[in-house]
């Protein structure tokens, strides 16, 4: 004995693996996005500690080199 599907059962069967397809492209994408947010964070963050030490060694070498009360300036 043959098994026959019906026309109804084999358009179920194929939007069932579509919309399946479909969620792990979607599952896919977003681990994707989620990791490159994560990583422009991290890099974004990484740059603003850069920017606050270079800020910080600045201050801290036009404090060694300020003049002395009362001296005259020298170029």
């Amino acid at each position: 004995m043959k098994d026959h599907l019906s026309r109804a059962e084999i358009r179920k069967d194929a939007v069932q693996d579509t919309v399946e397809a479909a969620a792990g492209v979607v599952g896919q994408v977003t681990t994707i996005i989620t990791g490159a947010v994560r990583d422009v964070a991290s890099a974004l963050g990484g740059f603003a500690t850069d920017v606050f030490e270079i800020r910080d060694s600045a201050r801290k070498a036009a404090a060694e080199h300020a003049p002395l009360p009362g001296a005259e300036p020298t170029d």
